[in-house]
């Protein structure tokens, strides 16, 4: 409905629906603007979103399906440790429950959000995306950022493109897409957008055209999405974690995934992963080999934008060099479980410090008056 034609239902005394396009839009002052002590170093309130596991299982979704998901220890325990940092943590839920807090005209000084999505290759990148939107700042990585690397054939692109070092491969949308295809065998295939090594089992690695063809036939009709093919890398296999943006990004430390002999050989599997505990050793290496495992990982942290802090996993060709396999721009916080807290704890680093840097690092884009301006 036109204005005039509001202006003139109210003159006649009718009610007057609302309009949804105006009471839904943020205001233009509504962005977040503090003072430039508390933009700075100050206490901040900070809404956390997240996909808690118990949650999607009560409602009937499988245990691989909420895998990436976190439990409720890995949220208290960043709830706890932004207290201890000073400021005052605001538990939001998923991108459900943000919609609707928004929607009721909730605001936060900052979001920590750590939300994986459910559906779609921008699964990732929803909740940023709505922040933006509300230009409410957020921990890690923009939506652009977040959505080109769950999609691991478009960031290998991007890295190929900016010269760092990552396997051959092809994308194969239809069984139709693997002939001609020219890859040196062994081959690597697993969905192209999935984490927690869903999809990856001991017949991910392929010696055939034939194994080739029934692997990803299987992959295209249980997750519904492109595989990523590309040439084994049979050398060692790191995860580096890393903290910060842009030039001011650094590795903290790596680990070594080392497979047990009871693990699922071949790969960091779902199952390895899953079962880590009993199946995977973690070894935090020094030498040159890690050392360059490191500078790759950081270069391609920095070649695509990434945020705040995160893992850049890392394995070796047949000659030794480290190749990228993937960047987790979104890595579990779990204290005691997730990769990215255990690297942080060997270097010295405890929980509520990682926390405090993730935050400090974020809080950067907080916009931020004098005091003069802020008393107007």
């Amino acid at each position: 409905m036109k204005q005039r034609d509001r202006r003139g239902l109210a003159a006649q005394g009718a009610a007057v629906p609302p309009d949804p396009a105006r009471s839904l839009i943020p205001a233009a002052n509504s962005v977040p603007v503090l003072p430039a002590q508390q933009a700075a170093r100050g206490p901040l309130t900070v809404g956390l979103t997240y996909d808690l596991r118990s949650r999607y299982l009560a409602e009937g979704y499988s245990e691989e399906e909420t895998a990436e998901f976190d439990s409720s220890q890995t949220v208290e325990a960043i709830g706890a440790a932004l207290e201890e940092l000073g400021h005052r943590p605001v538990h939001v839920g998923s991108v459900y429950d943000l919609t609707g807090r928004l929607g009721a005209g909730e605001r936060w000084d900052l979001v920590f959000n750590i939300a994986e999505g459910l559906y779609g290759l921008g699964r990732e990148a929803v909740i940023p995306a709505l922040l933006d939107a509300y230009r409410i700042p957020y921990t890690f990585s923009d939506p652009a950022v977040l959505a080109l690397c769950l999609h691991k054939g478009f960031s290998k692109n991007v890295l190929r493109d900016l010269g760092v070092p990552t396997p051959d491969f092809a994308v194969v949308a239809a069984p139709e897409d693997l002939e001609g295809l020219r890859l040196a065998y062994p081959l690597f295939a697993k969905p192209v957008a999935e984490g927690t090594g869903k999809g990856i089992d001991a017949s991910s690695r392929i010696n055939s055209p034939s194994a080739l063809n029934a692997v990803c036939r299987e992959l295209l009709e249980r997750y519904r999405q492109p595989v990523l093919v590309e040439e084994y890398l049979p050398g060692r296999e790191f995860t580096v974690a890393i903290l910060g943006t842009g030039r001011g990004a650094r590795d903290i430390g790596v680990l070594e995934v080392v497979l047990l002999p009871q693990a699922e050989q071949g790969a960091y599997s779902y199952v390895n992963k899953e079962r880590c505990d009993e199946l995977v050793e973690y070894r935090t290496p020094v030498d040159p080999e890690a050392q360059a495992a490191r500078a790759v990982a950081l270069a391609a942290w920095r070649a695509l934008g990434c945020r705040d802090g995160g893992r850049v996993d890392v394995r070796q060709d047949r000659r030794g060099a480290p190749n990228v396999i993937e960047l987790n721009p979104l890595a579990g916080l779990h204290p005691t479980h997730s990769d990215l807290p255990m690297i942080a704890e060997r270097a010295g680093m405890s929980f509520r410090q990682l926390i405090g840097a993730i935050v400090d690092s974020a809080r950067s884009r907080i916009p931020a008056v004098s005091r003069g301006e802020a008393a107007l």
